[in-house]
């Protein structure tokens, strides 16, 4: 049984840390995104890895849960605790270093709470590229996208978060620190501890460093918007695109027609590249090497694709300026769905073939429920979808709290039966534990609780996110 943060506890803290570590206002690091939750505890904010295993070590000492804290941009709860015992939040904000960068290696080493954006321009400072890109990258940080294994629009080219990480340095438990670090490429000496502390959302470790792995910087940049007749022909599309660009599709977007009539409902305002909207889009990016001309190749792309009837229409970005408009449509969305308020939000992903299906049975499946607005938009390229049921016009999401969980399930239900996930790439938090434990392979779940015990066997890090133990 975990103890809560008494006046006393934090008189322990307050011997360890400095004033500026403790926050005068908690407000902020006790909401999320969606405005669905509100957290508790005694926020601090350690400056160093040394500080964090002082605090750590403290908290296990006393029994004290633990809630790492990064961006606070996580849409599944994992940084924030509602119940139970009042934990510390832990937040990495004051450790935002970039402690080195090795060109040669495309290798960059920095602090846990460093900005993505910030990562982004310190690698294109030595004229290398860190590739993970996402709609909060100007607040999300390394620590929490790494315990959350991010993905974002890029993940066709580059992977996940996961894939763009060498090593780690991690606070255990027990306060203890593991120096991670590497910068190798290859190291093949026992179990991959860095591949279980990514993706564990702070439940294992908290993550103080990494060592990043940067890219070259692709020479031609270029985007085009097309429109095609369904999702299936956007599948051939991709198809028909890879093998003509292969890895130089750095991202391959989907967009329904819903998307548009959310922001000329209530904005951001943006102005269509299509006369008429079509019913379904897709955002290609490519990044190609010196000497090749990317809207030659989106134009011819766009001609064969035309031939064989996959597209109907189509406009190719002749500026940067053109481009980044585009990317403006597609980064625009998530803040107009916001705006309408969902009844109920999806991160899934289905195997490519199934993605037709499985738009096509939704509506179905949801009519059962009740009449719904359904915005389905996402990383095409990848399976995964952001599969968003609204409100019907002159209703808001508190009209549907009743239907929400039925929503949640006939949708999770669909993915399952065509051997998807409920959780793409936002994680679990403590939104989505219902849901692993319904859907999950039980002896996935039986290594999972296997692994949380072993190393947490006081069950400090992360309460009631991930697994229940």
């Amino acid at each position: 049984m975990l103890n809560p943060v008494t006046t006393e506890f934090e008189n322990v803290l307050r011997q360890i840390l400095s004033d500026a570590a403790f926050k005068d206002d908690s407000a902020p690091y006790l909401t999320e995104p969606r405005g669905r939750w509100t957290g508790q505890g005694l926020v601090v904010a350690p400056a160093s890895t040394n500080e964090v295993a002082s605090v750590v070590r403290a908290c296990s000492d006393a029994r004290v849960g633990i809630v790492p804290y990064s961006g606070g941009t996580g849409l599944v709860g994992g940084q924030l605790q509602a119940d139970g015992p009042a934990p510390v939040v832990l937040s990495l904000e004051r450790m935002n270093r970039i402690r080195d960068v090795y060109p040669m290696e495309n290798v960059l080493v920095c602090d846990a709470g460093v900005i993505l954006t910030n990562v982004q321009k310190a690698a294109e400072e030595v004229d290398r590229l860190f590739p993970l890109s996402l709609a909060s990258e100007g607040s999300a940080r390394i620590g929490g996208l790494l315990s959350t294994n991010a993905g974002g629009v890029n993940v066709l080219r580059y992977g996940n978060a996961r894939a763009q990480c060498l090593g780690l340095e991690v606070v255990r438990p027990d306060g203890s620190i593991w120096h991670g670090l590497t910068r190798l490429h290859k190291d093949n000496t026992g179990y991959d501890l860095r591949n279980l502390m990514i993706g564990a959302e702070g439940t294992l470790g908290v993550i103080t460093g990494a060592a990043l792995k940067l890219s070259p910087r692709p020479v031609g940049l270029g985007a085009a918007m097309m429109a095609v007749p369904s999702p299936a022909a956007a599948l051939d599309l991709l198809a028909m695109a890879r093998a003509r660009l292969a890895d130089g599709i750095s991202a391959f977007e989907m967009i329904h027609r819903q998307s548009f009539d959310f922001l000329a409902e209530v904005g951001p305002e943006i102005k269509s590249p299509f006369a008429d909207t079509p019913e379904w889009c897709v955002l290609i990016d490519v990044g190609l090497a010196a000497g090749l001309a990317p809207n030659e190749a989106l134009e011819d792309l766009f001609a064969a694709a035309f031939e064989a009837g996959l597209v109907t229409d189509g406009t190719v970005a002749q500026s940067h300026a053109q481009r980044a408009a585009f990317w403006h449509i597609r980064e625009s969305i998530p803040e107009a769905n916001r705006r309408i308020g969902s009844v109920s939000s999806h991160d899934i992903s289905v195997p490519l073939s199934a993605i037709p299906d499985f738009i096509a049975q939704g509506p179905d499946v949801l009519a059962e429920v009740g009449a719904f607005r359904i915005n389905c938009f996402g990383h095409l390229g990848d399976g995964n979808l952001h599969y968003n049921v609204f409100p019907m016009p002159g209703l808001t999401r508190a009209d549907y709290e009743a239907e929400r969980p039925q929503v949640k399930r006939v949708v999770h239900d669909l993915v399952h039966q065509m051997a998807g996930s409920v959780s793409a790439e936002h994680g679990i938090g403590r939104l989505k534990v219902e849901d692993l434990e319904t859907y999950a392979d039980p002896a996935k779940l039986e290594m999972m609780r296997a692994i949380k015990q072993a190393l947490d066997p006081q069950g400090i890090m992360n309460p009631g996110a991930v697994v229940r133990v």
